[in-house]
């Protein structure tokens, strides 16, 4: 009976000590959680403001605001409060917020990326030149001599039908006064024989009339225009012998003149045969021609980097001449659906083009674009944008909150570099020298209203170590600094009212 006593005594103890080890834990759990929960809660609490209850995403010095804090403070750079930025109005990865009064005031403007059938239009410049075609060349067919020259020079105007020159020919002679001697003794057949073999010598029908007319024979022959146009070349003088298939004179005609048009090479692919042109002369904007794309010449010019097309221009009134400048639209037969934005709201810098696409509470964020070509005052988007999107058409420049562009172009890009504003201003201050470093100067500054800074103690960078080396700590200065990626950098320093 004591065994069995001592037994039950025993696993009664262990009971009550388990039992004692599964509440302990249960109630170190217990704390645990509650700790944690008090933790996160306190955490959380950090993050919003007691005052607004607002999301507070991180802190940072207004003044450099690319640096970001987890908790409020004062800043290591300024003699100031750490400012919190909220949720509610977007970080600098978000893009730039702009509130309506600073849109107003900055002049920005809203336009939207659309789609359009259009047609495949650009200018180029070009000068004319005679149509070659149209070139008719004046030949001697026999030998003989000129007996008078009507044209006197190169580039004269003529008329069709206008004498170029007169020529003796000698050769001609014999047959028409043998031809008419047999018409005097009446033989018929010996007479078509006669005027058949002068045919033979080339003797024009016209100068065989005459001479059966008149009953002489002719011995002066006259060339005459056979268009209207200019005389391109003149190769003989008075007095010269000319001989068979010797060119007299090339005449040029000027119902339809050449334009050829300079091209450049990243269009060569765009021009084609039979394109309608729209031609305006450089000297007066109302002279309009119309024509077409007559042939694409081969070849690219190695010093312009250009194809030259060879455009048809109707020219009936000959108001043109060649030599003439004018500039050239060419327009194709169908159109073509393009997404476009203004000209204006495309940001190049050289690399690449940049659109500030605008969000939701006008947040705007960069957008990397894939450019065409400009049509009019249009910019054709390949690639980074789509129909109906609002985008930044002015005053991008102009765009800087505390997410500026500095900082979010670059971040966007990919890059370490920033934008530079195009000239940084330079302002002025008094204060006392608190601290001298080879890297920057400690100044305890007035106020200074340009930039609606009140009294503050703050560095202000140097450009070298050895600048201002006689500037000593607690002197009084007048000083003068521009804004820059990195805070404040000094121009100069010198005391304050000649004090040294």
């Amino acid at each position: 009976m004591k065994f069995k006593s001592t037994s039950t005594l025993k696993a009664i103890i262990l009971v009550v000590i388990g039992a004692g080890l599964v509440f302990g834990g249960y109630w170190l759990g217990t704390q645990r959680s509650m700790k944690g929960a008090s933790t996160s809660a306190a955490a959380s609490t950090e993050r919003v403001d007691p005052k607004t209850g607002r999301k507070i995403l991180y802190w940072h010095d207004p003044m450099v605001p690319g640096n970001k804090f987890d908790k409020p403070g004062k800043s290591p750079f300024m003699d100031m409060q750490l400012v919190p930025v909220y949720a509610d109005e977007g970080s600098d990865d978000a893009g730039v917020k702009i509130s309506p009064s600073l849109q107003q005031n900055l002049g920005i403007r809203f336009a939207t990326v659309r789609r359009e059938e259009v047609r495949d239009a650009f200018e180029v410049v070009g000068t004319t030149q005679f149509d070659e075609s149209a070139t008719e060349v004046v030949q001697s067919r026999v030998t003989g001599y000129i007996d008078k020259l009507y044209a006197r020079s190169p580039m004269q105007r003529i008329k069709r039908g206008e004498a170029i020159a007169s020529i003796f020919v000698p050769d001609w002679i014999a047959p028409q006064e043998e031809y008419l001697a047999l018409k005097r003794g009446g033989n018929t057949e010996l007479m078509a024989a006669a005027r058949q073999r002068m045919r033979a010598m080339s003797i024009p029908d016209g100068l065989i009339n005459q001479a059966d007319r008149t009953g002489q024979s002719q011995q002066h022959f006259t060339l005459t225009s056979p268009v209207t146009g200019v005389i391109t070349e003149l190769s003989v003088r008075d007095g010269a012998m000319v001989a068979p298939g010797m060119t007299i004179a090339k005449v040029a005609g000027l119902n339809k003149v050449w334009l050829v048009a300079e091209v450049p090479e990243a269009l060569s692919n765009v021009v084609r045969s039979g394109m309608t042109v729209e031609a305006t002369f450089s000297g007066d904007a109302n002279r309009k021609y119309s024509g077409k794309v007559r042939e694409i010449l081969p070849g690219i010019s190695t010093a312009t980097r250009t194809l030259q097309a060879r455009l048809e221009l109707d020219n009936r009134d000959g108001s043109l001449t060649p030599g003439m400048l004018m500039r050239v639209r060419l327009n194709a037969d169908k159109s073509v659906s393009k997404l476009l934005v203004p000209s204006e709201a495309v940001i190049a810098n050289g690399k690449q083009s940049i659109v500030l696409v605008v969000g939701e509470n006008n947040s705007m964020q960069p957008v990397v674009v894939t450019i065409g070509r400009d049509i009019g005052s249009d910019t054709e988007i390949l690639n980074g944008l789509s129909d109906g999107q609002k985008v930044v058409a002015s005053g991008q420049f102009l765009i800087d909150s505390e997410a500026s562009l500095k900082s979010v172009l670059p971040k966007f890009a990919g890059t370490k570099q920033t934008m530079q504003p195009v000239a940084a201003s330079v302002y002025r201050g008094i204060g006392t020298v608190e601290k001298v470093t080879p890297k920057a100067l400690t100044l305890s500054h007035k106020p200074i209203p340009e930039l609606e800074w009140g009294a503050m103690t703050m560095d202000f960078n140097k450009l070298r170590p050895e600048l201002f080396g006689e500037i000593k700590a607690g002197q009084e200065v007048e000083f003068s600094f521009k804004e820059n990626d990195d805070g404040y950098l000094l121009e100069t320093v010198k005391p304050f009212g000649g004090k040294q």
